[in-house]
C-alpha cells in the first residue's frame, strides 16, 4: 500500500503518517527529513530526490509532506490513497503551539537531525496565511479533481479522528 499525505502545516500529517505506518506495517518517510539539513537549512531538491526516487519504487510506503518539487506529481500517481489535511487555522495553530511546547529544545523524528523545534512569527504567518493561500487551496482542489477515486480530504478534527481510529475507508 502506498499513501501520500499532504496538507496545511500543523494539520497532523506526520502524526497521521506514523499512525498509519504502524496500522498497515508500512515504512514512513517524512519529506521534512529530506528537505532540510541541520539547523533548518534547505537541501537542494536534486539531492533530496536522490533519496526519494528510489524509495518510491518500494511496493509499500507512506510519504508525508507537500514539496511539489520533490516528485509530487509522481508520488500522487503512484499512491493508492492520497490524504489531504485541511483543518481550520485555529486548530492548526493550537496544534503547532502544543507541538512546540512538547518538543521545545529537542528534535522530532519527523524532521531532519539538528532541526530543533521552533515556533516563531514567520512560522505563525505560514500557518495562518502563506501555507494555506488561495494558490495552495486551488492546488489541493486540482489534486481532488485529478485523482477523485483515491483522494480523501479531512477538513475537521472529527474526519481526521475517524482515520486514526478506523484506518483508510
Amino acid at each position: 500500500m502506498r499513501i501520500a499525505i499532504l496538507g496545511y502545516s500543523g494539520g497532523g500529517k506526520s502524526t497521521l503518517a506514523k499512525a498509519l505506518g504502524k496500522r498497515y506495517n508500512c515504512p514512513v518517510l517524512h519529506l521534512d527529513c529530506l528537505h532540510f539539513r541541520q539547523g533548518w537549512v534547505e537541501r537542494a531538491d536534486k539531492e533530496a530526490l536522490r533519496v526519494l526516487k528510489p524509495y518510491m519504487k518500494n511496493p509499500d510506503w507512506i510519504i508525508d509532506g507537500n514539496y511539489r518539487n520533490l516528485a509530487q506529481e509522481r508520488r500522487l500517481e503512484l499512491a493508492d490513497h492520497i490524504i489531504i489535511l485541511t483543518l481550520p487555522k485555529s486548530l492548526r495553530l493550537r496544534r503547532a503551539w502544543q507541538r512546540y511546547r512538547q518538543y521545545k529544545g529537542r528534535v522530532r523524528d519527523s524532521v531532519a537531525p539538528g532541526c530543533m523545534e521552533k515556533f516563531d512569527l514567520p512560522f505563525v504567518w505560514w500557518i495562518l496565511h502563506k501555507g494555506c493561500s488561495k494558490k495552495v487551496r486551488l492546488h489541493y482542489q486540482a489534486i481532488r479533481e485529478q485523482f477523485p477515486e483515491k483522494t480523501i480530504v479531512c477538513s475537521s478534527r472529527k474526519e481526521l479522528d475517524r482515520i486514526f481510529e478506523n484506518g483508510i475507508p
